[in-house]
């Protein structure tokens, strides 16, 4: 059984992709360290997807999908940032009410840093496919206040990100892809 957590390199036409989503691959890629780093194992498989071809339709993650589309009833929750990692206030989610209901009791373990709201639907261009078959989704919601100031743009460089912000993006990947990786059962359908 897989959980999933993601982001991809896109913009790097114009610039270098850090921000836009960059930031997205760097938090999925420090949740899986600071797990490691922290010892902890769960009972389920943490896997990290760095996409590509998200902004040539989506072609990285539909090969993806239809690799992987044969062992659908093993993933339990697939979640992607793509809006940059500024300060996080929650997730869109994607799923049945009782799956709801258990991330937002998830969230709840994100109150020290306010990031605790759950929206009413996830989005991603790449792990679409999964959830219009079912699979739970998850998006990272954060202060995307700033996000277009740089979006497609030459200032899409490393220094845009906020070291602070995105280690608070990605408290909130580790957090929510540990605890459902580590579940006793997958989250509901």
């Amino acid at each position: 059984q897989v959980v999933l957590i993601s982001g991809h390199l896109d913009s790097w036409d114009v610039g270098q992709g850090a921000m836009d989503d960059g930031g997205g691959a760097f938090i999925s890629w420090e949740a899986l360290s600071l797990i490691k780093d922290l010892g902890l194992r769960p009972k389920r498989t943490l896997r990290l997807v760095l996409w590509t071809g998200e902004e040539q339709g989506g072609v990285g993650a539909e090969q993806y999908y239809q690799l992987h589309k044969e062992n659908i009833s093993n993933f339990d929750i697939v979640m992607e940032s793509d809006e940059g990692t500024f300060r996080p206030s929650g997730l869109g989610f994607t799923g049945s009410a009782e799956a709801r209901g258990i991330v937002k009791e998830i969230m709840a373990l994100l109150q020290p840093i306010n990031a605790t709201d759950v929206y009413d639907t996830a989005d991603g261009t790449d792990i679409t496919p999964w959830m219009r078959h079912g699979v739970p989704g998850a998006s990272l919601h954060n202060d995307i206040n700033k996000y277009f100031w740089f979006h497609h743009s030459q200032g899409d460089t490393m220094t845009v990100q906020d070291p602070n912000q995105m280690n608070l993006c990605a408290a909130v990947w580790t957090v929510v892809s540990y605890v459902i990786a580590d579940m006793e059962d997958m989250l509901p359908r």
